[in-house]
């Protein structure tokens, strides 16, 4: 019985491990805690560094999705070009080291609530992702 309890519990301290070196990819950059990210960021590696080029595309995503929101709300959007890989990667670890129990969504939601929108001729409603 003993023997069983000692396996189990060198099974569970394995499993554990396991799933606390689980890749951020696997879990998802915006969702993971800022406590897990800030540190892996390394901004002056640039893209060739893996975290880095993940960070970067998925904050890409969501700002572009944003930006559909934005103009179907009020025919305004966030200008991209500002978001070099650079000022993303300093943003996003600055606001981690800052808010280690926020997520890295979080700082990229308070960029697009602060930043100067820019107008666009729009016609909302054009979006159509429901039938």
């Amino acid at each position: 019985m003993m023997k069983r309890f000692v396996l189990a519990a060198g099974l569970s301290a394995a499993l554990a491990a396991a799933a606390q070196a689980e890749p951020l990819l696997s879990q998802g950059i915006g969702a993971s805690p800022c406590a897990r990210v800030a540190d892996d960021i390394k901004p002056d590696a640039g893209l060739g560094e893996p975290v880095n080029l993940m960070i970067y595309s998925w904050a890409q995503g969501y700002v572009s999705a944003a930006n559909v929101a934005l103009l179907e709300y009020d025919g305004r959007h966030v200008d991209m070009s500002a978001l070099t890989d650079s000022r993303v990667l300093h943003l996003i670890q600055d606001y981690c080291k800052a808010h280690p129990e926020k997520k890295p969504a979080n700082a990229l939601d308070d960029y697009i609530k602060t930043t100067k929108k820019m107008k666009a001729e729009w016609k909302t409603g054009t979006v159509e992702w429901d039938q």
